[in-house]
């Protein structure tokens, strides 16, 4: 069975009392199961946007350095893109979006710490 799984961010933008404007984003971790990881393989590519409805999983594991490790995960049961489809049809190479997509920091983003048990291989596209 195909396994998919990515991080998702979601942006969240308000004005403060003071009328400045703030912004935070939050990662979530998605694994998706069977044709739905299909088809995010084949269109999903960063920048795209989504709408994912599942359940939350906790998942636990002991890293390679013998600490105990707990992550939430969604497990996706639909997914829904929400943006246009790439113009020259050739699917997640060149996706495109109907407002560009706006440059997101991965760098809170705590699916991509070192030591991470998810590594490119195990991810099927």
């Amino acid at each position: 069975m195909p396994v998919g799984t990515f991080s998702l961010a979601v942006n969240e933008r308000w004005k403060d009392a003071e009328g400045a404007r703030r912004e935070r984003v939050e990662w979530f971790q998605i694994v998706c199961f069977g044709r739905l990881a299909e088809v995010c393989g084949q269109y999903l590519v960063k920048g795209r946007h989504i709408y994912i409805e599942g359940r939350l999983q906790t998942r636990k594991w002991e890293d390679r350095g013998g600490e105990k490790r707990t992550t939430v995960e969604v497990v996706a049961n639909q997914m829904q893109i929400l943006d246009r489809a790439p113009k020259n049809g050739n699917g997640a190479k060149a996706a495109e979006s109907s407002k560009p997509a706006e440059p997101v920091d991965e760098g809170d983003n705590p699916f991509n710490e070192p030591g991470s048990e998810t590594t490119d291989q195990e991810i099927p596209f």
